[in-house]
């Protein structure tokens, strides 16, 4: 059974070095494996494929993130034990000042961008030895480094996991923020193809796709995806898993 999650470009997950890259596939199939768990208690839609036999499917649900997450946590995580006690005083630091800035600013603390300047001041901290901690808080992926014109600076992917010594996953999205953006996403495109006052509808469907199909979310993306038709042995929760990444420029 094809398992599509209609969440995939929203899902997040850190790809900045190689583990992560195979830790991504590994949350990819463990929300897959969620899914298929439940799928006797989930209805059955069908992908029409003009001139192709239909694919059937369940969709994943935000319970089955949810689930993921904790799985993924427990099975993929680290612990800030991997940290020297200083640099660990020092993300600590950092995150106090960005959640300070995110609630003057209104913003998500993952939407702020800071420099190493920024940090020394904050904190006092020397610079050389700022330079140290800083370093080491990138290469574990605590920091990510991003380009803004000429410049680099951080973005904090630590939202305060593991401070009881549990293991945990950085940058995998929250599921409540995932709904709130996928039901903007949503709302956004009924809008756009409901002018006249319409009821709730999917996207537009292409000619030959049954209405069922049209409904479902996600599908026109998915349609679009398949070239050839799917081995028994692909799962659908790949498409766009390339958006379920974060990306850090270097």
């Amino acid at each position: 059974m094809k398992v599509v999650n209609p969440f995939a470009e929203h899902l997040t997950f850190l790809d900045d070095k190689t583990r992560t890259r195979r830790d991504h596939r590994k949350y990819l199939g463990l929300i897959r494996a969620v899914a298929l768990l439940h799928q006797h208690q989930r209805p059955i839609r069908t992908l029409d494929r003009p001139g192709r036999d239909p694919v059937p499917y369940i969709e994943a649900t935000l319970d089955d993130i949810a689930a993921a997450n904790r799985l993924a946590h427990a099975v993929l995580g680290t612990t800030l034990d991997e940290l020297p006690p200083q640099t660990r005083t020092l993300l600590r630091l950092v995150r106090e000042h960005i959640a300070a800035r995110a609630a003057a600013e209104g913003v998500h603390p993952r939407d702020l961008r800071f420099t190493r300047r920024e940090v020394r001041e904050a904190t006092c901290w020397g610079d050389t030895q700022l330079k140290l901690h800083l370093h080491r808080l990138e290469e574990l992926e605590y920091l990510l480094v991003r380009r803004e014109g000429t410049r680099f600076v951080y973005e904090l992917a630590w939202a305060g996991e593991g401070e009881t010594g549990t293991p945990f996953v950085m940058g995998l999205i929250e599921v409540d923020r995932l709904r709130h953006q996928y039901d903007r996403e949503r709302s956004g495109v009924e809008a756009e193809q409901s002018p006249l006052g319409r009821g709730t509808v999917g996207p537009v469907s292409p000619p030959g796709r049954s209405a069922e199909t049209a409904q479902t979310p996600g599908m026109v993306r998915l349609a679009a995806s398949i070239a050839a038709p799917l081995p028994e042995s692909t799962s659908a929760v790949a498409v766009g898993e390339r958006r379920s990444y974060v990306h850090a420029a270097r």
